[in-house]
């Protein structure tokens, strides 16, 4: 029998008395930090006018991008003080909660004083960013050293995993901060998900196989593909907060499937905020009921992250773009039936204001026959994980799209217009990469909870509860994070910045969880017949598509050194 570690009351005496004062002031203090450090890191790559050199910056990548870090720290604590400040004020900051905050607080307090980690071999520290005393101090606040010193004890760790097997981990979504119709649409797709894709999904991530097409139509008729497309158009308008919950939810079960809709995303977002109202109503309507299955078609053989080289061309020829070039790594290429196709039309520039969207309607292919399309070609890119929609490369050769199709009625603006689906993209992603991490803490919880070893379930062991205790604390506070993004979406402010911070520690949460996950299965876990092989696999990609940690560091970074200006 599943058994969990035994104490009498597992919070008695550790929950830290008068805990999200400290919290807020833990919170208050990183912040400081970063805006302490700030004057340092920004003289370090300014030029003789003061303002940011990108030269400068280049050169002291490993600065800027660890700022980058350091704030996107700073601001999911500030997130979590306040989700814990909030649950208090309505009575519901139970042991759970505030253990998992504890435990949070002391370990990202500890990273934010020794080091925070940017992957497995690049360590930013606090006095590489700024030799200021008055800076560094802030890191050894009262609060910082009372959460590092007593919030994060075996005991602490112990006493989470007590509350994660009772529960089998739904404990840490009891409270997430959410009203209750989110927690209605949660319930709602986690039954959905439990039936119709967790049994299945590890079967298909082994044959390599796309995702059924009767499910992709259900989750259609669900209305997955139109979650926040505006009513009028024929969408749910339910916003990007019910967005992440889905996502976290379907793909909590297979990235694969939690993805589907994230092409659909993309496209509602470039009509709605790019296109004409002509584009919006027959384009919209479509999208949002799963009759058209959209692709975006923006990466480039050479180009990666660098979109202004992009060398696609798209030239004018009566009515029509004749378009020659080649794209790689589009998802769901084959199934699509309309391509957002990034293009340039001015073939004098040499950066983005020479780019133009194209809404490229394709025939749908089959696996035996992907692009059934005159001037289009291209062949399937194998991957180790985040199947189920394949990925492609295609050439275009003389393929033709109606001059009516640029996005908006107006050429030049594609690089902008793509510029716009960047917060939602990036809020999907963290919500995505959240319910890979789910799903890492829910097999290696169970596993550990199953699996005896020298007459005890291996969960008794103090080196695997304490993996299972900080993926749970790392997950409750990006989820805090992403949510709080996505809340600014819906209210229409700015939220690139936050957007990105999420999606930033979120894929190294996700990754983190699944390689945790995978050791808890000892050797079992690298076996292809575990699904602890095949969350490792999919998390791996979250740090690369949407914006590479490397390239999301940076714009963090830049973003609030620009504004000091």
């Amino acid at each position: 029998m599943a058994a969990r570690p035994s104490h009498d009351d597992p919070a008695e005496g550790l929950i830290l008395p008068g805990l999200t004062d400290l919290l807020r002031a833990a919170a208050d203090a990183a912040q400081a930090f970063v805006a302490g450090a700030l004057p340092a890191v920004k003289a370090r790559i300014s030029g003789a006018d003061g303002k940011p050199d990108r030269e400068r910056a280049d050169a002291e990548q490993h600065i800027v991008h660890g700022f980058g870090w350091y704030a996107s720290y700073a601001e999911l604590l500030r997130e979590v003080a306040g989700w814990a400040i909030r649950l208090d004020g309505e009575g519901a900051f139970g042991e759970i909660e505030a253990l998992l905050a504890q435990l949070l607080f002391a370990e990202y307090g500890a990273q934010l004083r020794g080091g925070v980690p940017m992957n497995q071999g690049e360590v930013i520290r606090p006095r590489e960013l700024t030799a200021d005393a008055a800076a560094l101090d802030h890191l050894h606040s009262h609060a910082i050293e009372t959460l590092i010193r007593t919030g994060g004890t075996q005991a602490v760790k112990t006493a989470i995993v007590g509350h994660l097997a009772d529960a089998r981990g739904r404990a840490i979504l009891e409270h997430a901060g959410l009203d209750d119709m989110f927690d209605m649409v949660r319930d709602q797709f986690f039954a959905f998900a439990n039936e119709k894709v967790a049994p299945f999904a590890h079967e298909w991530h082994l044959a390599d196989e796309l995702i059924p097409m009767p499910l992709v139509e259900e989750l259609g008729a669900m209305g997955v593909f139109g979650m926040t497309i505006p009513e009028e158009f024929g969408g749910l308008g339910m916003g990007k907060t019910a967005m992440c919950v889905v996502s976290e939810e379907l793909s909590r079960a297979w990235i694969g499937v939690g993805s589907l809709a994230t092409r659909s995303e993309i496209a509602a977002e470039l009509i709605l905020t790019g296109g004409t109202a002509e584009q919006k109503a027959h384009w919209l309507p479509r999208i949002a009921s799963a009759e058209l299955l959209p692709t975006a078609v923006f990466t480039e053989p050479d180009t990666g992250s660098d979109l202004g080289s992009l060398r696609t061309r798209a030239t004018r020829d009566g009515d029509v773009y004749r378009v020659q070039g080649n794209k790689t790594w589009i998802t769901h290429a084959a199934r699509a039936d309309v391509m957002t196709l990034l293009v340039r039309t001015d073939p004098a520039t040499k950066d983005y204001r020479g780019l133009s969207m194209l809404l490229a309607p394709k025939p749908r292919g089959s696996e035996a026959d992907p692009f059934p399309a005159d001037g289009m070609s291209g062949g399937e890119i194998k991957v180790i994980g985040y199947r189920g929609m394949k990925e492609y490369e295609i050439g275009f050769d003389d393929f033709t799209v109606p001059t009516a199709n640029v996005l908006g009625g107006v050429e030049g603006q594609g690089f902008k217009q793509l510029m716009a689906t960047f917060e939602s993209a990036r809020i999907q992603t963290a919500a995505r990469a959240i319910g890979v991490a789910q799903a890492a803490i829910d097999i290696g919880l169970g596993y550990a909870l199953d699996r005896r070893q020298f007459g005890r379930p291996i969960v008794e062991f103090p080196r695997i509860a304490n993996k299972l205790a900080m993926m749970a604390a790392e997950l409750m506070g990006v989820r805090q994070l992403t949510y709080f993004a996505a809340r600014r979406k819906d209210e229409g402010k700015r939220c690139d910045l936050e957007a990105g911070m999420a999606k930033l520690i979120a894929a190294r949460a996700a990754w983190a969880a699944a390689d945790n996950a995978l050791q808890i299965h000892g050797g079992n876990g690298f076996a292809c017949e575990y699904v602890a092989s095949r969350l490792l696999a999919d998390a791996r990609i979250l740090n690369i598509f949407e914006g590479a940690g490397e390239i999301q560091a940076q714009v963090i970074a830049r973003r609030l050194l620009d504004e000091a200006n």
